[in-house]
């Protein structure tokens, strides 16, 4: 029975494990992805519209390269922590420039 017991732990363990990977990937991606697409649009030089452009396309690079890491990484908990660091950088430095320097 204990060993039965600990083979349900493990699925369990297993099943959770991979659902916290998917939602790291695909709404934490898209997440964080969208934060540094702000902060890129503002840092970025050359007119709004380019800077924007290639703030965009960074992103999307950015959002494929969090869904990998999410299940490259050792555990879910890693990839959400790390995810997470990512995105609260960027929304620092996009909130932060909006701060100093107005909605433009």
């Amino acid at each position: 029975m204990p060993q039965r017991m600990t083979e349900a732990r493990r699925q369990w363990r297993r099943r959770a494990d991979t659902a916290l990977r998917i939602v790291v990937a695909v709404p934490g991606g898209y997440a964080m992805a969208s934060l540094w697409a702000m902060a890129l649009a503002r840092i970025l030089p050359g007119g709004p519209a380019a800077a924007t452009i290639t703030a965009t396309l960074v992103a999307f690079a950015l959002c494929a390269f969090t869904a990998m890491w999410a299940f490259a990484a050792r555990s879910g908990w890693r990839a959400a922590w790390t995810t997470l660091l990512g995105g609260g950088i960027a929304a620092a430095i996009a909130f932060g420039l909006i701060a100093l320097t107005g909605r433009v």
